[in-house]
């Protein structure tokens, strides 16, 4: 009974959600699209020609964002564990993130180029329980991590979703060591009482 009526309640919220209603009126996959929205008007991180990997990207708002910022001349690699529609313009691979074979893939497709932006909007599937959870959680931002800086050029972006907890501290260290300027965004979009904050990285260290 409980469980019904926090559904309910949740259903109800996001129902009345501005972001939710602004998205179907704007033609977007879901709400996610005003996160990186913001956060790329505020820091100035998408442009024409650039070539971004979308990291966790399914149902495509992100990727949707991004291919409308970097135009025909850019380039937006769009990873998932599950299934996403086809955006024009977007390469999708699904695959999971956490095995050799979805990084292969995406080398595949980027050849020879190098990144200007790496995305991740990644989150393990949850639990309940809140170490678990969390752990996970920061087990994808260090593989979205490891990978932008093997991937990035150099002075390139990295923004990627994490938890506040306990690991939080060590791995905005690890941000730090690896660019010049790292910032926290907590956007308009992103739901009071969750604790997802984002963290920016800006200029990839040479």
């Amino acid at each position: 009974m409980k469980h019904a009526k926090t559904s309910k309640a949740w259903m109800k919220e996001h129902v009345n959600d501005f972001f939710v209603k602004q998205a179907k009126k704007e033609g977007f996959r879901s709400r996610a699209a005003y996160k990186l929205l913001e956060i790329a008007e505020r820091d100035h991180i998408l442009r024409p020609g650039l070539t971004v990997v979308d990291l966790g990207a399914a149902p495509g708002s992100w990727s949707q964002v991004a291919i409308n910022k970097v135009g025909v001349k850019g380039k937006v690699i769009a990873l998932d564990i599950i299934e996403m529609i086809p955006l024009p313009g977007v390469i999708f691979i699904q695959n999971d993130f956490r095995e050799e074979h979805a990084v292969k893939q995406l080398e595949e497709n980027l050849g020879e180029q190098q990144l200007d932006l790496v995305i991740s909007d990644m989150a393990p599937n949850i639990s309940g329980i809140v170490v678990s959870d969390q752990a996970k959680s920061m087990y994808l931002a260090e593989l979205a991590l490891a990978f932008a800086i093997e991937r990035l050029n150099y002075d390139g972006n990295f923004l990627v979703k994490v938890f506040q907890g306990r690991d939080f501290d060590a791995f905005l260290r690890e941000m730090r060591a690896g660019f010049k300027k790292v910032v926290i965004r907590k956007p308009k979009a992103s739901r009071n009482r969750s604790n997802e904050l984002y963290l920016l990285g800006l200029g990839k260290k040479d």
